[in-house]
């Protein structure tokens, strides 16, 4: 079988580190430096000819240049002979752009999938992607995991018997039906209207929440507009707590400490799909490592195993 070399680009050097460490591989040094006139050069420091490939860069702030950043590190495998280039990216944020809802606007996600397999993508592995459809723009196979195991997990072992899964509209509910199945409660989903990036207007919501635990799943949290939106529409119901579940957390604008500021908020729980900064961390928020799930994955994949046998629902 061929070797396996892992690389990373700046995004987020940490969880490479951890699932390299999960699965007892080294992680190969990369050089990333800029000519005078500013444009990236990378090089890839160690051995890729007739080997399987990995690189570990999530679409995150700056999204632009650790975008190019990523193309650059296929371009440099490829150039370099791999055998087999796998981006693992846990967080795509052009997923978002997947719809031509107004004139004159481009679809970036369709684009971004092009521009991976042109760079030299043979395969992606990624982790709750805004929008599913989205498989259907890349030319090459994508597997798409998700966080509802570590999420359910965090939550079994707390007296769930007065508790419903919210979702903040009816686009996420098949995941939160999904994951309430996981936690044996009940689920519900608030009717949503989105006027802009950071507008929404969320007029009822649908299911039995009237004073019962909340937990509110997501598939990520920036400016935190929809999610405080439905606590708003939450409280009216008079629910008896309230806890928020996503997989990115990336929030921005001040997201976190808004939510962290409401006395019926009890938890804040996200992976580490992104990374957060330490200024981020309060004691509300409980970060969850989804390095194993995604160390398992590239190990299937190595290996020629299924990858679907990790969605199973035990």
């Amino acid at each position: 079988m061929r070797d396996i070399v892992i690389f990373s680009g700046s995004a987020h050097p940490e969880i490479a580190e951890e699932i390299c460490a999960d699965l007892g591989k080294p992680l190969s040094p990369t050089r990333v430096s800029r000519f005078a006139n500013d444009c990236l050069e990378i090089q890839l420091q160690d051995n890729c000819r007739e080997r399987d490939v990995f690189i570990i860069q999530p679409l995150v702030p700056p999204v632009q240049e650790n975008l190019v950043e990523l193309l650059l590190m296929l371009d440099a495998a490829r150039g370099a002979s791999a055998a087999r280039t796998t981006v693992v990216m846990p967080h795509f944020a052009y997923a978002r752009s997947d719809k031509k809802d107004a004139p004159r606007i481009s679809i970036g996600a369709r684009l971004v999938a092009d521009l991976l397999s042109t760079a030299g993508a043979d395969r992606v592995l990624t982790m709750t992607m805004h929008s599913p459809q989205v498989h259907g723009f890349f030319s090459v196979p994508v597997d798409h995991l998700h966080a509802l195991s570590e999420l359910a997990d965090h939550f079994h072992g707390d007296d769930l018997s007065n508790t419903v899964v919210v979702s903040p509209d009816f686009g996420n509910a098949k995941a939160a039906s999904a994951f309430a199945r996981r936690l044996d409660t009940p689920v519900a989903a608030g009717a949503k209207q989105r006027f802009s990036d950071d507008r929404v207007s969320i007029t009822s919501v649908i299911g039995d929440v009237t004073d019962r635990d909340v937990i509110i799943l997501d598939d990520e949290v920036a400016k935190g507009s929809t999610v405080v939106e439905l606590i708003e529409r939450l409280r009216e119901h008079k629910v008896r707590s309230i806890r928020v579940a996503c997989t990115h957390g990336l929030f921005t604008n001040g997201a976190l400490d808004r939510l962290t500021a409401m006395d019926d908020v009890t938890e804040i729980v996200c992976t580490n799909t992104v990374p957060l900064a330490p200024e981020k961390v309060t004691p509300k928020l409980r970060v969850l490592s989804i390095a194993p799930a995604m160390a398992e994955a590239i190990r299937r994949i190595h290996n020629g195993e299924s990858v679907s046998a990790l969605f199973n629902t035990p």
